[in-house]
């Protein structure tokens, strides 16, 4: 018994790794391809309403889609953050100071999770007649987001990462690889 329970453990401990290094390699992964719309995930906006530097990483990758041509739109989603902003809305006005013109952003204050800004950005790409996005968050988060939208039916999606590391981003690696197998 003791014997089946090291061997498990083993095995585990290998299908563990092989995962998070597939999440690191997918994440990082950015085919420079074009599409109609970057979703890019909401983050934390701090007390005072400023951006935390996760959130700004994101956005600055948004504009340098936005700026290559490589996308038509942002879209900016997350919800009402317990520090009381709303993130895509604050996520706009950061567009905006850096030169992304209203009109291409659009804003989703309901995606209040993963697969809410998933579902959201899918039903706003329908209305636009849109068919391709790139999504944008870190890299560990990349492989989950694309399942969700597959798993919703929507296939033509790609990933593009900020090259921003803190070491939060250990935690939240495994705090992934969790979610990717029970979300």
């Amino acid at each position: 018994m003791k014997k089946a329970v090291k061997y498990a453990g083993i095995l585990v401990l290998i299908w563990f790794s092989i995962h998070i290094l597939y999440t690191i390699i997918d994440g990082m992964l950015d085919k420079n391809g074009k599409a109609d719309l970057a979703v890019v995930f909401g983050n934390k906006v701090n007390v005072d309403g400023s951006l935390s530097n996760r959130l700004k990483a994101r956005l600055d990758q948004g504009i340098t889609l936005y700026n290559k041509g490589r996308v038509q739109k942002l879209l900016v989603s997350g919800g009402l953050g317990k520090e009381g902003f709303w993130e895509g809305s604050e996520m706009k006005k950061y567009l905006m100071k850096n030169k992304i013109p209203g009109k291409n952003i659009i804003v989703d204050n309901y995606g209040d999770d993963t697969e809410k800004t998933v579902l959201n950005s899918i039903r706003i790409a329908d209305s636009l007649h849109y068919n391709t996005m790139i999504s944008v968050s870190q890299y560990y988060h990349q492989s989950r987001i694309k399942r969700l939208y597959k798993r919703n039916s929507f296939e033509n999606i790609q990933s593009s990462s900020p090259e921003y590391f803190e070491l939060r981003d250990f935690y939240s690696i495994f705090r992934e690889f969790i979610a990717f197998y029970f979300d």
